[in-house]
């Protein structure tokens, strides 16, 4: 740092870092780094404030010595003077203490003195500094708008408020205090301070200490004089506490000669080094102000992109491939690279029926290609004279494909996509089978699972402050937006190779990551082994029966009609079923129907849990909406969207499997959803009638029996629980036998329901109100349920507890298998986040080891039933049950196969304490086999 003497012509700057950072923390909205859910809003906070007041600084006088005083610990000199002082200060918010060292380290990379000293506050190094400034005829600025400074304030040393924009001097002290700045420590020592717990004397405030000032002139004067005082109580409170009220003066006092460590002249100011304060912004995630920053380093020649750590990207330099011998050379260099960015344009979402339209290769940033194979126009380059007149103006695709299959099979080439298994897809529907592979969008949930999302757009602006090309800007919106294999090739070209460039880019960004944060074998051993399996069954798709489901179509759309009108008679008169606001109004407005509230919008709520709870109470047009409702969402996502959703080509229904949905790590199914169609009633199970097998073939479903409850009883380390499992008791019979004191023979069937649902409830964090309404009783029994539930197994509460500990430190929860659940909101100052949060925190371990046990059978199942020469396809995953397509020949032995996989699928990783139980059984369609 250098040095600088001081003179008249200076001008020290001292930032009160320690208020300001309580005062970012309470005014801003929380804020976690994206990579590991570190919070970090004080340290943004401070870090837009510095660089907002530095870059002010710039258009006006600039400051000559600079520094940002903090507080070295709670304790201070003032301690011994008064064992109580600052005793009722809450302890600091637990997502506020890890910031604190981190914004001592942004001061450093502002290149700015972080000064803090033992046994003495922030504000006595500030007054000792400010007045060895104004003794030397400088000016000093105290950046805060803390009235315990206000004591400093002189011609020479004014404050500044940041947060207002507002200066201070002694007309606004006087305006606070009704006094000048020098005698503000007098009002302070008889008005006292509840917040550092400063007695003063009691019942005397700042007005009133302000007009005694005025007649007596000081402290010292007035408790001389106490007994002048006219007013009686005023008189024999200063009498009784003349003592505490000199005590508390020594409190308010600040300390201005404390013995600094750093001299004055060696604050001088120093402009940041650029690379140190993009690096720590960049380190932090900080998006915004990083590119602010860069942008005024960049503006100001001090710094280029390269020397700010970014090469930027360069769609000059990227290849459009025409001719067989350049991607020859492309091909080759490829092969030297031993690692490649990999991308498809295809002419449609979906990888089932879409065609190939061109490829993408990414040697090394900014060294990329684009290989055209299905454009409509290709000579048509939006007037651009980027491309080569000569023919071949675009490779036969097939050709094109012969020559690449070998690189893409390559197993020495590391194939890198972003979200692959569409890729992939692709790729296989064109008689290549990419090997080996990785995926930079499931790296990034391995490793951030929770903390946001892992789109290759947003991972690049989140990491690389770019934001890559946006499909419409090369192809348009709505109806005139055109395929891919219309987009010109020059536009096509930058697209495309900038895509595969992006994501070789976050590889390298990434795969580092994996060992560090200690969840490479999740994602080499879970994730990415199941891409190809997962692109196999979307390929294999499931055979729906179109007519069942047109006749289930028009039966709901008659039912659904008898209900209208079974709830205009019971409303008296007609309303739009499909209407929240009128079904509110109705219910709540007209009908008087207890339990009602209200949306921030004014509406009243009619969500299902409303409906059911006055459903439960005997209502009737509560239950007839709720009817109606799931008669229609069942009409329109299932058995009309089905039909739709039919593959002309293969009969056949592909949906599509989502591997970084859900945080869990739970697959998801989309285009269509098959897995949230209703298994509790007879209608969703009807759907499940429409699923069949071809002729000649049985559907086979396997099923985990209570896969998260034995989960529960092994992580949890629950005796009765897991003994129950190993005797294969009825785990609810027994759960009810325990809670209840009932016998198991000839137990009431109402008693073990009511078991059940606290079983599966407490894994999802049920509350007394959820429990009511699901076994219709009231509120209080169902606290009673619950509360009788910990008693018997406090196992469980311990589990929670402690489960809700471990994520409150680290802000994740980790499964059986080691994946990371990332929790940001677990100490939000939001009730409702954090409560979310914790029973994310509680169910998550669970439901994502579940996940996982059953990704690990997946993995396994194809080589298995290989080995067996069995003909079974795996068609569909549904949370915990797996439907596989056999010949009705072979079923009792795939049967066999598939149960020994699923139930040692946990091994040799992962050996639980309690069995795993498969329910198989094969039929002809989906409903009857489950």
């Amino acid at each position: 740092m250098p040095s600088a003497p001081v003179t008249e012509d200076s001008h020290l700057y001292l930032i009160d870092a320690s208020a300001y950072i309580f005062r970012a923390y309470h005014a801003l909205p929380p804020l976690t780094r994206a990579s590991d859910g570190l919070p970090v809003g004080a340290v943004s906070g401070f870090c837009n404030m510095l660089w907002k007041l530095l870059e002010e600084l710039k258009g006006g006088e600039r400051p000559t010595h600079f520094a940002c005083v903090f507080d070295k610990s709670s304790y201070s000199f003032r301690n011994d003077l008064y064992p109580e002082y600052k005793a009722n200060r809450d302890e600091p918010p637990e997502d506020l203490r890890p910031q604190f060292p981190l914004v001592r380290e942004a001061a450093v990379a502002f290149h700015t003195h972080a000064l803090e000293q033992e046994g003495y506050e922030a504000d006595d190094l500030i007054a000792t500094y400010a007045r060895q400034a104004e003794a030397k005829g400088a000016r000093v600025t105290i950046v805060s708008s803390d009235k315990d400074l206000m004591q400093l304030v002189t011609d020479k040393i004014h404050m500044l408020d940041t947060m207002k924009n507002k200066q201070i001097d002694a007309d606004a002290v006087f305006e606070k205090f009704g006094v000048t700045p020098d005698k503000v420590i007098d009002v302070q020592a008889l008005a006292g301070d509840s917040v550092d717990n400063i007695p003063g004397a009691p019942g005397i405030g700042v007005k009133t200490a302000a007009t005694l000032l005025e007649e007596y002139g000081t402290v010292e004067e007035l408790l001389e004089r106490a007994e002048e005082i006219k007013q009686p109580k005023r008189r024999q409170t200063l009498i009784e506490h003349a003592e505490q009220v000199r005590t508390s003066k020594l409190l308010v006092t600040l300390k201005d000669d404390v013995p600094v460590e750093v001299a004055l002249e060696d604050l001088a100011v120093a402009d940041p080094d650029p690379k140190t304060l993009i690096d720590f912004l960049e380190k932090m995630e900080f998006r915004t102000i990083t590119r602010r920053v860069r942008e005024t380093f960049e503006a100001e020649g001090v710094i280029d992109e390269t020397t700010a750590g970014d090469i930027g990207f360069d769609a000059e330099n990227y290849v459009c491939i025409r001719d067989f011998k350049t991607l020859e050379d492309w091909i080759a260099r490829a092969h030297e690279a031993g690692v490649i960015g990999l991308d498809t344009e295809t002419n449609s979402l979906d990888c089932q029926t879409c065609d190939l339209v061109g490829i993408s290769i990414a040697l090394s940033p900014n060294e990329a290609c684009y290989i055209p194979l299905g454009h409509i126009d290709p000579d048509h380059s939006g007037g651009s004279d980027m491309f080569d007149a000569d023919p071949p103006r675009q490779i036969r695709k097939e050709d094109a494909l012969k020559a690449l299959k070998p690189l893409l099979e390559d197993p020495s080439v590391l194939k890198v996509g972003q979200n692959f298994k569409y890729d992939y897809t692709v790729f296989a529907r064109n008689g290549i089978h990419v090997t080996p592979i990785d995926d930079t969008m499931l790296i990034s949930f391995a490793l951030h699972a929770g903390m946001h999302g892992h789109g290759m757009d947003e991972l690049s602006e989140r990491y690389f402050h770019h934001s890559p090309i946006p499909f419409k800007e090369v192809a348009g919106t709505g109806k005139s937006q055109i395929t891919f294999d219309r987009v010109p090739l020059d536009k096509a070209t930058e697209y495309a190779a900038e895509d595969a460039d992006v994501t070789l880019r976050l590889w390298q960004h990434f795969k580092p990551w994996l060992h560090r944060e200690k969840v490479t074998t999740v994602y080499e051993t879970l994730d990415r082994p199941l891409i190809p399996v997962l692109a196999g069954m979307e390929r294999a798709g499931i055979k729906v029966d179109r007519d069942h489901l047109s006749r289930m179509s028009s039966d709901f759309a008659q039912r659904m009609a008898g209900l209208e009108d079974a709830a205009y008679k019971a409303a008296g008169g007609e309303f739009n079923m499909g209407s929240p606001k009128q079904i509110g109004d109705i219910l709540f407005g007209e009908m008087g129907l207890p339990g009602g509230k209200k949306t921030k919008s004014g509406q009243w709520s009619t969500d299902a849990s409303q409906l059911e709870y006055l459903a439960a109470q005997g209502h009737e047009l509560p239950q007839i909406i709720l009817d109606w409702r799931m008669l229609s969402k069942l009409r329109s996502t299932y058995t009309e969207a089905l039909q739709d959703a039919i593959n002309p080509e293969t009969g056949r229904v592909h949906t599509s499997y989502s591997m970084a949905g859900a945080q869990t790590g739970r697959l998801s199914s989309t285009d269509p959803n098959l897995q949230n169609i209703p298994v509790r009633t007879e209608e969703g199970r009807k759907i499940r009638e429409a699923f069949i097998a071809e002729d000649g073939n049985v559907l086979i479903s396997a099923d985990y029996s209570q896969i998260e409850l034995r989960l529960l009883a092994h992580i949890a380390d629950i005796d009765a629980l897991k003994n129950a499992f190993k005797e294969g008791l009825d785990i609810h019979a027994m759960t009810a036998s325990e809670m209840f004191d009932t016998p198991i023979e000839g137990m009431d069937p109402m008693v073990r329901r009511k078991a059940k649902a606290i079983n599966f409830g407490i894994i999802y964090g049920i509350s007394a109100f959820g429990l009511a309404n699901q076994l219709g009783i009231e509120r209080s029994e169902a606290s009673d349920y619950i509360k009788a539930y910990f008693e018997k197994f406090p196992g469980i509460r311990k589990y929670m507890d402690e489960t809700k500990d471990f994520a409150k430190d680290n802000l994740f929860v980790k499964t059986a298998f080691g994946r990371k659940l990332h929790l940001k909101e677990m100490n939000s100052k939001n009730g409702a986040q954090r409560a979310f949060a914790e029973r994310q925190a509680i169910n998550a371990p669970i439901q994502g080891s579940a996940a996982d046990i059953i990704k690990r059978a997946m993995i396994a199942m194809p080589e298995a039933l290989a080995k067996k020469k069995l003909d079974a396809k795996m068609l569909l995953q549904v949370h915990d049950e797996l439907i596989f397509e056999v010949p009705e020949a072979q079923a009792e032995d795939t049967i066999e196969t598939v149960r020994k996989v699923m139930e040692k699928a946990p091994l040799p990783a992962l050996q639980l304490s309690v069995p795993l139980d498969v329910d198989a059984r094969a039929a002809k369609t989906w409903a009857e086999a489950h």
